[in-house]
Order: structure tokens, then sequence, then C-alpha cells
């Protein structure tokens, strides 16, 4: 028979598990993963480290958890901000490129802002992970971005080939090139590139229309 906890205890398991995962991201970004182990891990997040044992069955899952955590916070952001925007076309009924722009656009702005998590989430991200994480992640703040886009593109009238393909294309392109704007500025700051990298994503959306292959 499950044991429930009470609402005490789950409360307390989360503040754990939140604490190791800000421990792990501050290590990870300062120090990179290679160089902190689980002791530092446990030590900075003020757990014993057996508490460790109870989330994670090494750093690399936490590692990929993180990732998968992170990326959920950037793309659930973005959707709250779409989700509020009036300056998006159509409102509710935007078509599904200005929806994929207007996410684009603010996960620039979030990476701009944030630049040592812009450097975790592009040096570390992996769509095998990614996905992996999604499909089986007991994180209530995971987010399934694809679902995002699922009533649009059943409410569209383009059909659109491979939208996965898409997507993965679409985060590769933000990710790799943001991570040169914003750390190097190359070719350019940010900020003037970032039309351009818009302008791409909608040659990417529009280039798996069904009418255009």
């Amino acid at each position: 028979m499950a044991i429930r906890l009470s609402g005490k205890a789950e409360q307390n398991k989360k503040a754990k598990k939140d604490a190791l995962l800000n421990a792990a991201f501050e290590l990870f970004t300062r120090q990179g993963i290679n160089k902190t182990s689980i002791s530092d891990i446990s030590s900075r997040a003020k757990v014993a480290k057996g508490t460790f044992y109870l989330y994670f069955s090494d750093k690399y899952d936490l590692r990929n958890f993180l990732i998968a955590h992170k990326a959920g916070q950037i793309f659930r952001t973005a959707k709250e901000h779409m989700l509020k925007a009036r300056a998006l076309p159509g409102g509710a009924a935007a078509s599904v490129e200005d929806r994929i722009v207007f996410l684009a656009s603010d996960i620039i702005d979030q990476f701009s802002a944030d630049p040592s998590l812009m450097r975790f989430i592009s040096k570390n991200l992996s769509w095998g992970i990614f996905k992996h994480e999604l499909a089986v992640s007991s994180d209530p703040e995971a987010v399934d971005f694809r679902a995002v886009f699922e009533d649009a593109f059943e409410q569209s009238e383009v059909s659109y080939a491979d939208p996965e393909v898409m997507i993965f294309m679409i985060i590769e392109l933000i990710s790799s090139t943001s991570y040169s704007a914003i750390l190097y500025q190359e070719p350019m700051d940010i900020h003037e590139l970032k039309p351009y990298l818009l302008r791409a994503v909608r040659d990417i959306v529009r280039g798996h229309q069904q009418d255009g292959i």
C-alpha cells in the first residue's frame, strides 16, 4: 500500500530537490560538470549526500533532469508571454508561423537577460535528452513544447511536413547562434542579429509547409 506524504512532507521533499537543482546549476555553470562532485552539490544545497541519491542516480542524471527543467522553464515563460501578448497577430487564432516566431523571439530575450542560463542550455542541450526527459519526467514544471502547437497545427489551413524536424532545426539555430552573439558579439550583438534570426525562423517554418515542398 502506497504511503501518501503529508503536505508538509511534500513541501520539504520539493525544497530539498529544488536546493539540489539550484546548487547544481550554480556549480555546473561556474566550474563545469567534470569539476563538480556529488559532494560539492550536496554541500552547496545543504543536504546530506545520501539525500542526493533519493532523487538522482548520479550527477549526469541530475544534469539531464536539469537541462529539461531549465528548458521547460524557458518555454513555459515564453508560452505565458505569448498567451498574454496583445501584439501577436490574430491573438488566440494566430498562425503556427506567428506563434513560433513569437516564442523564438521571447526565448532569445530570455537568453540575452541570463547569459549563464544560455551557456548551460547551449552547451548541454541534446535533442535526445530533451525528448527523453520530457517523456519520462516527474517534474511538475515540465512543458511539452509540442503540445503548444497541437491546436494550431490542427486548426491551421496550412499543413506542415515533419513538424518535429522543424522544431528541432529552430531550437538548434537559436541555441547555437545566440551563444556566439550573446557571449562574443559574433558576428554581431544579439539585438542586431535578432531580426535576421527571426527571418530565418520564418524561412524554416515556410520551408516545411506542405504546399511549398
